[in-house]
């Protein structure tokens, strides 16, 4: 027998927020199978949400260039659509320009010392 998954397991393995999942979706237990299926052939609810949202907090630090910990810090606790992220991008809020100035140093100092280790 197949194992199966909890809907907020299967939602952040399609990068979607449970929330905005129809009903049906938040209830079930998927198996690995199903979640295949799904990302094999994605249902219009599916191909919406990836496209426009609401983003879980993991996309939506992705999409901004910045942490999920700098989300954080700025206060940013809802899921955020396409269009508020567009907006946020268009003309970043000064936090935004910090956490990804902050994001852009954690990185350099990561690769350096990656580049260190392969020295």
């Amino acid at each position: 027998m197949s194992q199966t998954m909890k809907p907020i397991t299967a939602a952040a393995k399609l990068g979607v927020y449970l929330p905005a999942t129809p009903e049906e979706f938040q209830r079930s237990a998927l198996t690995r199978d199903e979640l295949d299926a799904l990302r094999a052939d994605p249902p219009q609810w599916l191909v919406e949400l990836r496209r426009t949202g609401p983003f879980p907090r993991d996309v939506v630090a992705q999409k901004l260039g910045i942490s999920r910990t700098g989300l954080a810090r700025a206060g940013v606790g809802e899921a955020l659509d396409a269009e508020q992220i567009g907006a946020l991008l268009a003309d970043p809020p000064e936090w935004l320009v910090r956490e990804r100035h902050t994001q852009a140093k954690v990185l350099a100092e990561k690769q350096r010392l990656r580049d260190r280790r392969e020295d």
